[in-house]
């Protein structure tokens, strides 16, 4: 096994025994905040093990094409698992707070089964938040200029989507509404940076015919994400196929006098043991210096030895975390800013916060977002 695979399957286990934990502590808090009896502590276990089974249990039934237990199951699953994360950190804090103030002030006093019910009620308000403004998208506008333009040439708008996460949670009423801001917004490019597909790529069509009616002038343009790949990138090329967007893996496109956007596929794939052309050096060195460069790259990697050769890069994977705190997590693995920020050797780095979600249909401190790039010449 290689040492890239061997460090995918560190991190899988990392993530599920983190789960898992995390669980446990809240059945710990149950059991001896509310002094339950041992059998109840007992079922309490049983479902913390169903629910660490169940993100695995969905993906056997999508092999299997049954489809209303997948919906049942992601629904049921990740909701809990989001559930579990905000508990997790809310009652840790809460704990912490009230074991600061019965420290300082003796006279302080509450009792653990009200700060255990403190905690869900918390929990509760801040999901119900997460839920709602998860389906609020917001529209991030970016305005640069460039010398590579031509004068009087115009404003280029190019619209920027991101680790949508098409299937059984993100289905039809999201996309309408992602396609409904698009048209309002009205771009002249559209790009995805990847994860536009997750579970069940085979009940897609619809959802592919309702992006096939969505046709910028310039075209529509993708690249493969790491979920791409977890579906199965037949399939999800499939879809992409079908939805009209050209998918660039390892290449680039002319795609008017000034503008030139390549892309490359996601790791994920070599790590699995399929082709994928991620070699950024071999896309970007034939390219003509004079024009715009805007790299697709799903994950906010930086490669130095080609940044001067890129003036922007538009990046997603990260979510910024999804449900706060995650997002300080997150910056120990891809240490970059979301938003704009400025790549060492030169060009800009654009890293989203995604437009749907993964797992827990809900989203705490990190809105989702489509990116509207204006892109025009220097004055």
């Amino acid at each position: 096994m290689t040492t890239r695979r061997l460090r995918m399957v560190a991190l899988f286990y990392t993530f599920v025994l983190a789960y898992a934990g995390m669980q446990l502590y809240a059945v710990a808090r149950a059991h001896t905040d509310l002094r339950l009896a041992w059998p109840v502590t007992g079922a309490l276990v049983g479902w913390v093990a169903l629910m660490t089974a169940m993100p695995f249990l969905v993906w056997r039934w999508e092999a299997r094409g049954w489809h209303r237990p997948v919906i049942v199951g992601s629904w049921l699953g990740y909701t809990w698992m989001g559930l579990a994360f905000l508990f997790f950190w809310i009652a840790l804090i809460l704990e912490l707070v009230r074991s600061a103030l019965i420290h300082f002030d003796p006279i302080y006093f509450t009792t653990a089964s009200a700060a255990f019910w403190q905690a869900c009620g918390i929990t509760g308000l801040v999901a119900l938040y997460g839920f709602v403004d998860a389906r609020r998208l917001r529209i991030e506008r970016v305005t640069l200029a460039s010398p590579k333009l031509p004068a009087g040439s115009g404003a280029l708008r190019i619209a920027l989507i991101t680790d949508v996460h098409l299937g059984a949670i993100v289905h039809t009423r999201r996309l309408r509404a992602i396609l409904a801001e698009l048209r309002r917004v009205g771009p002249d490019i559209l790009i995805s940076a990847g994860d536009l597909v997750d579970g069940q790529a085979e009940r897609l069509d619809d959802l592919a015919a309702m992006f096939a009616e969505f046709k910028p002038p310039l075209g529509k343009f993708a690249v493969t994400g790491n979920h791409e790949y977890f579906v199965g990138v037949d399939r999800a090329l499939a879809f992409h196929e079908q939805a009209g967007f050209k998918v660039l893996r390892g290449e680039a496109v002319q795609v008017n006098e000034a503008l030139t956007i390549a892309g490359v596929d996601d790791p994920t794939g070599q790590r699995m043991g399929q082709p994928g052309r991620t070699d950024e050096g071999a896309v970007l060195e034939p390219l003509d210096p004079g024009r715009f460069t805007l790299l697709v790259k799903h994950q906010p990697r930086i490669d130095e030895a080609v940044s001067g050769r890129v003036d922007l890069q538009v990046s997603g994977h990260v979510h910024k975390g999804q449900i706060f705190p995650f997002g300080w997590l997150v910056r120990l693995r891809y240490p970059v800013a979301t938003g704009l920020s400025d790549k060492p050797g030169g060009g800009r780095l654009y890293v989203s916060r995604g437009t749907g979600t993964w797992g827990p249909p809900i989203r705490v401190g990190a809105s989702p977002e489509i990116t509207v790039f204006e892109l025009s010449p220097v004055a």
